[in-house]
């Protein structure tokens, strides 16, 4: 089938995101004290497996980020003509395999709507609980329970399979690795001194789990439907890419400025480092909220009355999209150059800076070599747990209606929804359950790796051990 590529800003973002982690990994196997410490990070059986959870996210972020048009069916050798809707690998592989659209809200697990609707009979108009039509294909009124536990059942003996499967490829991939026989890397592999089991029980757990929903999604909708019919669990899935793509824009746009400004203003001292504080001051003491409102007020006007430059919708939600995370990451830095520039002055009045100055190596020069590698552990360790803070802000601000685009999927919008669905009755609780389980998941993984990364790249984390 033919198909048009489509690359987007956050795309893009995403996927830079890759060749930088295996960049990463290339420098620290080269430095034996960032390999040191990597290690004792790899030791930290919590931080190992918050890794292994944020791994599987990123996955979803991943095969959401790859997005293109369907060609529309052409007579003869015409020029090819495109669909005006946009889909994802993630649509393609997951959304075309579950549960068709419904009318409206329906709870989980089940048949019918959940709220009456009229319909036209013999004996006139009547208000009863239709039928769903995506879910129960197949399944009886009389049986759904059965129905639905016998696909369970299938689910968990194939997820149980392919866990042994799991096992078995690991430990045939040690022995390739390490030359040794099967039977003795397979028990390395599945031993608890394996700083890697942490890991592999992660992924293998999201095996089982998705072998399951492979039977049962197809008939059921697990977390039910939204107000416009949608499935919540796969919009929670796609919620995933909004969060990753606001969390790491935003940290990557905050970066440059705080560790510019902030080991300028310690090293320099004196008027720079004056100004740089009266800079961060200020940005501090006016309202985040209202000054990112503000600001994506503003990128809304230009979005609205520039319509010729975006060619779909979903071009247009995502130039949004990557303003808000700029927005973000460029009203946040203070935090972090205040930090930088406390450690800052701390390193500047060390012996090995004032032998580099005795020696005339440039400010530049003794900032890059000998100040930044003091203080890069606190940028790794704010970067980390910031993102998970901006996953969280991104909630308040579409809550509040000044966050991402409605036709986006976010937290933030399903979090919204949820306030007036909770507030009727019967409450709609699914919608901010699904939201709420994801988020934790998402935010808990990268505070308690964020721990891990702390324990063994601070100092004094380091001492107190």
């Amino acid at each position: 089938m033919d198909v048009k590529l489509v690359l987007l800003w956050t795309d893009v973002v995403l996927w830079l995101l890759v060749p930088g982690l295996a960049a990463y990994v290339w420098y620290v196997r080269r430095t034996p004290s960032l390999r040191r410490k990597w290690s004792a990070v790899l030791h930290n059986k919590t931080a190992v497996a918050s890794a292994a959870v944020l791994s599987l996210f990123l996955v979803v972020a991943l095969a959401d980020s790859v997005h293109y048009r369907r060609a529309l069916p052409s007579e003869g050798a015409a020029a090819p003509a495109w669909d005006t809707k946009t889909v994802s690998l993630l649509d393609t592989v997951v959304g075309s395999r579950i549960a068709g659209r419904e009318r409206s809200y329906s709870a989980p697990f089940a048949l019918h709507d959940f709220d009456k609707t009229t319909v036209v009979t013999d004996e006139g108009p009547r208000r009863i609980y239709a039928r769903l039509k995506g879910a129960g294909a197949g399944v009886s009124d009389a049986h759904p329970v059965q129905a639905l536990f016998r696909k369970i059942e299938m689910g968990v003996m194939t997820g149980a399979v392919a866990v042994l499967a799991g096992w078995l490829v690991l430990a045939t991939g040690c022995a390739a690795a390490t030359r040794r026989r099967f039977k003795e890397a397979l028990v390395a592999v599945t031993s608890r001194s394996n700083p890697w089991r942490p890991a592999c029980l992660v992924w293998l757990a999201a095996l089982f789990l998705g072998c399951v929903l492979m039977f049962v999604w197809p008939l059921w909708h697990p977390f039910g439907t939204d107000a416009t019919g949608n499935d919540v669990l796969y919009s929670a899935m796609k919620s995933i890419r909004t969060a990753f793509a606001i969390g790491l824009l935003a940290t990557f746009s905050t970066l440059p400025f705080a560790v510019t400004l902030g080991i300028a203003a310690g090293y320099f001292k004196g008027w720079v480092d004056d100004v740089i504080q009266y800079i961060y001051t200020t940005i501090s003491s006016i309202p985040s909220v209202l000054l990112i409102a503000a600001s994506v007020l503003m990128i809304q006007v230009f979005i609205d009355k520039h319509p010729e430059m975006y060619a779909t919708g979903l071009e247009r939600a995502d130039v949004r999209l990557f303003l808000l995370a700029v927005i973000i990451g460029l009203t946040s830095w203070a935090g972090l150059a205040r930090l930088l520039r406390a450690e800052t002055l701390k390193v500047s009045a060390m012996d090995f800076v004032t032998a580099a100055k005795a020696f005339g190596v440039s400010p530049a020069g003794i900032m890059l070599r000998h100040v930044f590698p003091n203080v890069a552990h606190i940028v790794l360790i704010v970067a980390v747990l910031d993102f998970s803070g901006i996953v969280l802000y991104e909630a308040v601000l579409s809550y509040v209606g000044v966050g991402v685009d409605p036709v986006t999927e976010s937290f933030g919008s399903m979090i919204n929804a949820a306030a007036s669905e909770m507030s009727r009755s019967p409450v709609i609780w699914w919608n901010l359950a699904a939201s709420f389980v994801f988020m934790v998941m998402l935010v808990l993984s990268a505070n308690l790796f964020a721990s891990g990364v702390r324990d063994a790249f601070d100092p004094k984390s380091a001492a107190r051990a």
